[in-house]
Parts: structure tokens; sequence; C-alpha cells
């Protein structure tokens, strides 16, 4: 029984990792590890104004649009980053329209997710071309960057983190104390809507590398663990960066030897950093007690 079992126990295995060719398929990743460092330098940024406004939901709202608007960029023949793009920026300008106070804002996202979902399932069901490339915006796909994707991709990238740079002082004092920002004047709604949009050219950014899923791994993770280890308005956005460059190009390098999907290692290498940086935290309130 045992000899007939470990045959397919070693394929199972193999279908997961196999670094067998290893060196001859770094070279072909050259767009998507490019690609995953454009993501986690302006995804780790920007996560720490997602962590401090409490906006989770908001990044998972945002990419299932970003999901449909890839689906339907496939659909129509205009492509996925288009697409995507489009989806974003339509999603995050309804949430930010919508939702100015927290309970309106997430009724607002949790109306929007589900319609966005059918419509990528709907727009992806009638589209051409074969089901696994399909998939590969719900979940990620590592070979799927090529040059003119990585172009785009970097001129949106380019895009947000100006963005982000131009508006972080202002944004960082309305999303800390709110109250005393609009009581000293900021232009409280219009960091809002600007703040969203940046998050929707991240997310279209994410979607094409990590899928629409699981973005959150990106978007949210990173910053949640950084805050564990510092209150420095300084030390929190690199560690946040760190992290997302340690876990988007991390999951990419391991992604390269197996069938999976780059999505389950990037999402278990963000979660290691967010266990270990809690572990962090405790062992240092457990030493200061």
């Amino acid at each position: 029984m045992t000899t007939l079992l470990a045959p397919a126990s070693d394929a199972w295995w193999n279908q997961i990792v196999d670094f067998s060719d290893y060196g001859e398929l770094v070279v072909l990743l050259r767009n998507s590890i490019l690609a995953g460092v454009v993501l986690a330098l302006i995804g780790g940024l920007i996560a720490v104004f997602v962590v401090q406004r409490d906006m989770a939901f908001a990044v998972h709202g945002i990419s299932e649009l970003s999901f449909s608007g890839g689906a339907a960029g496939l659909l129509i023949g205009i492509g996925v980053v288009p697409g995507a793009l489009l989806g974003s920026m339509i999603a995050a300008l309804l949430i930010g329209f919508m939702g100015t106070r927290e309970r309106e804002r997430n009724s607002a996202i949790a109306v929007l997710m589900p319609f966005g979902l059918g419509l990528g399932i709907l727009f992806l069901s009638l589209a051409p071309g074969r089901t696994a490339n399909k998939f590969g915006l719900l979940t990620g796909q590592i070979v799927a960057i090529d040059d003119p994707q990585l172009g785009a991709l970097s001129a949106i990238g380019a895009v947000a983190l100006i963005g982000i740079l131009l508006i972080w002082r202002p944004l960082s004092f309305a999303s800390l104390d709110p109250e005393v920002a609009r009581a000293r004047g900021l232009p409280m709604r219009g960091l809002s809507l600007a703040f969203m949009a940046l998050l929707g050219l991240t997310v279209a950014v994410s979607v094409q590398i990590v899928g629409a899923l699981l973005v959150m791994s990106v978007l949210v993770t990173p910053a949640a663990a950084a805050m564990r280890l510092s209150a420095s308005p300084v030390v929190v956005p690199v560690l946040s960066v760190a992290f997302a460059l340690v876990s988007v190009v991390g999951g990419i390098m391991v992604a390269l030897g197996s069938a999976v999907p780059i999505s389950p290692f990037v999402t278990t290498i963000s979660f290691l950093i967010y266990l270990g940086a809690r572990l962090v935290e405790w062992m240092r309130g457990d030493v200061r007690h």
C-alpha cells in the first residue's frame, strides 16, 4: 500500500515545488520581478494610510471592480491594464463620493463588491481565451507581465508614487487627527478623494500581479505589521515598503519553481511577517512588564 501511494504523493508535491530548472526560469521573469518592485514600493507606502484610515474593506471593494474592469478589457479587446485601471478608478471615486462616514462608506462598499464580482465573472465567462489565463485575474499570474504591460504598470506606479509624496504630510495629519485637521482648515473631502484616486491606481497595479482576491496582503498587511514594531512616522513607511518587497518579490521567486499561482506564496510570506511582528511586539511587552 505504501509503495502504491508514494508516487502519487511525490507527484502532488512536485506540482507545488520543483526548482530543477530554476536558473533558466529566473531570466524569463524579469518583467514580473520589476513589476513586483513597483507594486511593493507604492503598495507599502499607501498601506500606511489604508491602515491609519481603517480602509481595508475599501481595498477589497476596489479590487473587485478592478477585476471587473480587467475582465471587461479582455472581453472588448482593450487589454487588461486599461480595463483594470478604469474599474479601480470608478470604484475608488464612487466609494469616495458615496461614503463620507465610516458606516456609510462600508455600506457603499458592501453594495459594490458583489455587483463588481458578478460583473467580472460574467465578462470572464464571455471573454475568449484559456480559462487558466482568465483565472489569473483573480489569483495572480507571474508570467503574464509583458513589456507593454510593464511600461503601463510602471507609469501608473510613478503617478501614484508622486501623488502620495505630494500629499503625504497633509494626508498624514488628516488620517491621524481628523478633527484637529478639519479645525485647521485642511480640505478633508479633497484629501479623501485624492487618496481614494491614488488607492485606485495602486489596486490596478496590484490586480495584475497578485490577483483581485488577495490584494490586501500587499495593501494592508505590510503596514499592519510595521505598526506593531514602531510608531515612528519615518520607520513605519520604511518597514512597510520592506515587508511588501519581501512578500511580493519573495513570492514571485518561490512561485517560479511551482505550478501554483503566485498569490498563495505572497499571502503566506506576508502573513508570516505579520505573525513575526506580533511576536516581537508581545516579547517587548513581556520584557517591559
